[in-house]
């Protein structure tokens, strides 16, 4: 391949990545425009998962061999089948510099290289009808994250060493992406996430439960939502200090989530100051009513605070049409203000609380506003 053809391959499987929406996305770019830079038939993107001592594999593209999937779940090598990963690269950086990429032909070891660091990939060509490959490590924040693989089929041409440096230099545009992704994907992750608690905000819990919403009324899916206020919180802030305060929080977040846990795919969250609160989608209304009564309990058992005052709303309940976001949120807010005025050790249940349930009260609220365009939901501490 000419240096004008390598270098729009280069630039190509960059904007690939960078065009990527989320991991899954930019391996497929990592690995398909390697794949099509090298001339291959196949390509794989693994990661070295040092912990499990093992090389996961997390795309494969191109032609796949029986058994081969495109995104695996469970595709996965131990290290010390393939060591040059951890002994041969670290040998490598001992000498400075950055380890290169190298061949392997299904003919057996490749110039230059120790007959045991690739008879499990010599085993693995010839069992997927491939003749050759070239392995190029991934290096990020200095380590080795794991490597690129592309290989032709049996009869065509080998690799060479311009290959194997091309695909070094591969490797450095896809650690580059991957590190760019890694960034995106964090500051979406902390975008939707409560930087003291960890549990989801209130940014997370309008994008899921507008999407909640527009799924029951497609198809009647079950929608509940626990809104949760921490008592006595100003109490301790006065007499301990907020340092105090923010152990509350976090203990009782701690709590929000292991309650959360009983319900199949909950999202717990912190909508602003003491104010939590759980989201299902699922799950009976009889099983989320149980969950927020456990939370009661575990709150009045913490050290600190006086407990927790819980409304829940569920469109499997007697509360009527639940069309917007909006409306199943105010309705667990408003029963969560009754046990809180009541000081309630329970969870108090819209459509379940008798002559004062909070459903009688809001039964004239529109469900929609003028002209049929729904607004996303607004609770106490909505910015």
């Amino acid at each position: 391949m000419g240096e004008d053809r390598r270098l729009a391959a280069v630039v190509a499987l960059a904007q690939g990545m960078a065009a990527a929406h989320g991991s899954r996305e930019a391996w497929r770019a990592a690995a398909a425009g390697a794949c099509r830079a090298l001339g291959g038939s196949f390509a794989a993107l693994s990661v070295w998962e040092r912990e499990l001592g093992r090389l996961r594999v997390l795309v494969n593209v191109g032609e796949l061999a029986e058994g081969e999937e495109e995104f695996p779940e469970d595709e996965a090598y131990p290290v010390h089948q393939f060591a040059e990963i951890t002994e041969f690269l670290h040998e490598q950086w001992a000498g400075g510099g950055e380890p290169d990429a190298w061949v392997e032909t299904a003919e057996g070891p490749a110039a230059g290289r120790e007959p045991g660091y690739c008879h499990q990939r010599v085993a693995a060509l010839r069992r997927r009808g491939r003749g050759c490959c070239v392995v190029a490590p991934i290096v990020l924040h200095g380590r080795a994250w794991g490597e690129l693989y592309v290989a032709r089929p049996a009869g065509e041409a080998v690799f060479g060493r311009g290959d194997a440096d091309f695909a070094t230099v591969l490797a450095s545009v896809v650690a580059a992406g991957i590190a760019q992704t890694e960034r995106l994907e964090e500051a979406r992750r902390l975008a939707f996430t409560d930087s003291l608690t960890g549990l989801a905000n209130r940014r997370a819990v309008d994008v899921r439960l507008e999407r909640a919403i527009e799924r029951h009324r497609r198809d009647d899916t079950v929608v509940s939502l626990v809104v949760c206020d921490l008592n006595g919180l100003k109490r301790v802030n006065d007499t301990h200090g907020h340092a105090a305060g923010d152990r509350l929080l976090e203990r009782f977040g701690s709590v929000l989530s292991l309650c959360g846990a009983m319900l199949p795919g909950a999202l717990a969250a912190r909508l602003g100051g003491d104010e939590f609160c759980l989201l299902a989608v699922g799950p009976p209304a009889d099983q989320v009513v149980k969950a927020a009564g456990e939370l009661c309990r575990r709150a009045a058992e913490l050290e600190l605070g006086d407990g927790v005052a819980c409304g829940v709303a569920s469109t499997e309940d007697p509360i009527g049409p639940v069309r917007s976001a909006r409306r199943l949120f105010r309705l667990a807010d408003a029963a969560q203000y009754r046990a809180k005025a009541e000081r309630a050790v329970k969870p108090v249940v819209a459509g379940r609380a008798g002559p004062d349930d909070p459903v009688v009260r809001l039964a004239d609220e529109p469900s929609q506003d003028e002209g049929g365009e729904r607004r996303r939901f607004r609770g106490r501490h909505a910015p």
